[in-house]
């Protein structure tokens, strides 16, 4: 029987390399939070999220022969808008990052990337025990 990482891992997988791409994101916020003009970006994880789950299940094809390729196989990261952050007490030099909203996002947005990684470890464990028969 053949073994679909798509079916196993599900949305994880994307998750991850969006929570990837949000923690950069977030990070050079930070690095510019003293930069004259700086807009504070941000992605909408959950908007996004949707996005590809609503897009994998349409775009799933029924094969009717074992030769054929699944859809899925090589999938790559999920597309996604980066949007500037409103502030909610603006600055006279332009800039838009508030350190402290920032710093709470760069900390829950890693706390999730951690649990997510840990969920795909308890999957891959659970797929070796399986193909291993313990």
């Amino acid at each position: 029987m053949k073994i679909s990482f798509e079916n196993a891992l599900g949305i994880h997988a994307d998750a991850l390399s969006l929570r990837s791409k949000r923690l950069e994101i977030l990070a050079a916020n930070l690095v510019n939070a003293d930069t004259p003009g700086y807009k504070a970006k941000d992605i909408d994880f959950r908007t996004v999220l949707n996005g590809v789950s609503a897009e994998s299940t349409a775009k799933q094809l029924r094969t009717t022969h074992a030769a054929h390729i699944s859809i899925g196989a090589g999938s790559s990261a999920p597309d996604f808008e980066i949007k500037y952050r409103v502030p909610t007490q603006p600055t006279v030099d332009g800039n838009t990052v508030e350190a402290e909203v920032e710093q709470t996002e760069f900390a829950r947005n890693a706390t999730q990337y951690q649990a997510s990684l840990q969920f795909l470890s308890g999957r891959f464990s659970g797929l070796r025990k399986a193909i291993t028969g313990e």
